[in-house]
This record gives C-alpha cells, sequence and structure tokens, in this order.
C-alpha cells in the first residue's frame, strides 16, 4: 500500500529507528511511546489487522513473537517483564491500519484486567 507509514518504513522511503529487520520483518521504536521501551515489530508484508489474517500468516504471526522475545532480551527487559499488544480496528485503538505488534517495558506496566 503505497500510503501506508508501515509500508514506506519497511521500504527505507520513511525514516524510522530501526531496531531489527530481516527480509520478513521490520522493527523500530514507535515515535509515540507509552513506555521507556516501546518497539514496534512490524511485516513487511501489507496486512490492515489481525481481523484480516490468513492461514498462510501463521509463521509470520510467530515470527514477529520470536522478534519481539529477541528485541526484549537485548533490551535487557525480559527478566523484568515486557508486554506485547496488538490491537484490531479502530475501537481497539489501531491507528495504523498495518498489524503490528507492540513490544513495551522498562518500566512497571499497570494490569490491562
Amino acid at each position: 500500500m503505497e500510503n501506508c507509514i508501515f509500508c514506506q518504513i519497511a521500504k527505507k522511503q520513511s525514516p524510522a529507528n530501526l531496531e531489527y529487520e530481516d527480509k520478513e520483518i521490520v522493527a523500530f521504536w514507535d515515535t509515540n511511546p507509552k513506555t521507556a521501551v516501546h518497539i514496534l515489530i512490524v511485516p513487511k508484508k501489507h496486512i490492515p489487522s489481525v481481523t484480516e489474517l490468513k492461514a498462510e500468516d501463521e509463521v509470520l504471526m510467530g515470527k514477529m513473537i520470536m522478534v519481539a522475545k529477541k528485541i526484549a532480551e537485548e533490551k535487557g527487559i525480559a527478566e523484568g517483564g515486557y508486554r506485547l499488544c496488538i490491537n484490531a480496528g479502530k475501537h481497539s485503538g489501531q491507528v495504523v491500519d498495518h498489524i503490528h505488534l507492540h513490544l513495551m517495558g522498562g518500566q512497571k506496566l499497570d494490569a490491562m484486567v
């Protein structure tokens, strides 16, 4: 999608503070962080939302979680704990219509439920 900011970041057409990249995934610091560490893990494949995932995306979604785990370990937040969150749709707070996994930590987080 040419107007998708995450697609533009993945294609190096827009700047971002990259933390990780491979052929399928890019991870970068959130420009509006909610925690001390707030990194977005984004597939390079444009998928608008969890609601539009297909069976063929199952391995990619698992890989996104493993990338988040690796980054959390590298940032030194794994032992204390961190949060992984995917918003799905406008009512959840999803702002960019490109699936992304939030890795948040580096401080004590309030319980969500």
